[in-house]
C-alpha cells in the first residue's frame, strides 16, 4: 500500500525535493550518533561524548584528539552508495528530483551521480588551511604523517570543511535549501528523526500535500505527513524508482 502510493505520488510530481539524514548513510555502513548502535552508545566509556569531540572549541583546544576521533570513527572510506543514493540520482537524471538536501558529510550522493546536492553540514572531501585558506582533498588528511594535518605552504592546521557543534550552518546553503523546499510539489524526508535543529525546522517550510516520511522511527512531523513508511530507505526508494 505505502509503496504503491509513493510511486503514484512520484508519477504525479515534477518538483521533488529530498531531505535526508544519517539513516541514509547507515545503510552504507556509516555509523550515526543517536541510534542503539550509534556513536553515543558505543563510546559511552570515553572521556568526552561525540558532541564534545566534534565541537569547535574542542577542535581549537585539542586538535590532536579531534583528529584521532574524526579519522577513526567518521572517515568510513570503504562506504559505497546504497539503493537510496542510486534511486535519487536516477530521479534527478529523469528531471523529477530538483535537489538533495543532506545532513551527511560523506559525499555518497555525489558518488552515486547526484549533481545538485546541498550539504548542510559540509563535506569531509573538502578541507582547507585555517591560516592561508589553501584547499586540500581528503587524501591530505588521510595520508598526513602527523595526527594533525598541516599546510604544505604555511604550516597552518588543515581542518575539514564541515560544520562542527557550536558553529552556524552556511547561510547560502540554508537559503537555497529553504527555497527548494518551499517550491517543491513533493518533499521526501528520509533517514532522520528530525530532532536536530535548525535543519529539522526546514520541513515546516513545505506547504504542499505530498510530504513523505521514510524512517524506521517516529518523528515530530508524523501528524503532518501525507505518507509514512517505516522501512529501510534504501529498499523503499530502490523499489519506488525501479
Amino acid at each position: 500500500m505505502g509503496l504503491a502510493k509513493l510511486k503514484s505520488m512520484l508519477d504525479e510530481s515534477e518538483r521533488v525535493v529530498f531531505f535526508g539524514g544519517a539513516g541514509v548513510s547507515t545503510e552504507s555502513g556509516i555509523p550515526d550518533f543517536r541510534s542503539d548502535t550509534g556513536l553515543f552508545k558505543t563510546l559511552e566509556g570515553r572521556s568526552y561524548p561525540p558532541e564534545r569531540l566534534l565541537s569547535h572549541s574542542f577542535f581549537i583546544r585539542y586538535p590532536d584528539e579531534f583528529y584521532r576521533f574524526y579519522k577513526s570513527k567518521l572517515l568510513c572510506l570503504k562506504a559505497k552508495p546504497n539503493g537510496a543514493h542510486v534511486a535519487l540520482a536516477k530521479l534527478e537524471e529523469e528531471g523529477k528530483l530538483k535537489a538533495v538536501i543532506t545532513q551527511n558529510i560523506d559525499g555518497l550522493h555525489q558518488a552515486a551521480g547526484s549533481k545538485n546536492v546541498l550539504e548542510l553540514h559540509g563535506s569531509m572531501h573538502r578541507n582547507y588551511c585555517m591560516d592561508c585558506g589553501e584547499s586540500y582533498p581528503l587524501t591530505a588528511v588521510i595520508n598526513s604523517e602527523v595526527v594533525v594535518p598541516l599546510c604544505s605552504g604555511c604550516n597552518g592546521i588543515i581542518r575539514p570543511d564541515v560544520v562542527l557543534y557550536e558553529e552556524s550552518l552556511n547561510s547560502d546553503v540554508v537559503d537555497k535549501a529553504i527555497d527548494y523546499i518551499r517550491n517543491a510539489d513533493m518533499l521526501i524526508v528520509g533517514g532522520t528523526s528530525l530532532e536536530v535543529n535548525p535543519a529539522a525546522s526546514f520541513i515546516a517550510q513545505y506547504g504542499g500535500d505530498k510530504l513523505v516520511l521514510i524512517n524506521k522511527s517516529s518523528t515530530q512531523y508524523d501528524d503532518r505527513a501525507n505518507l509514512i513508511i517505516r522501512d529501510s530507505i534504501g529498499k523503499v526508494l530502490a523499489q519506488a524508482v525501479s
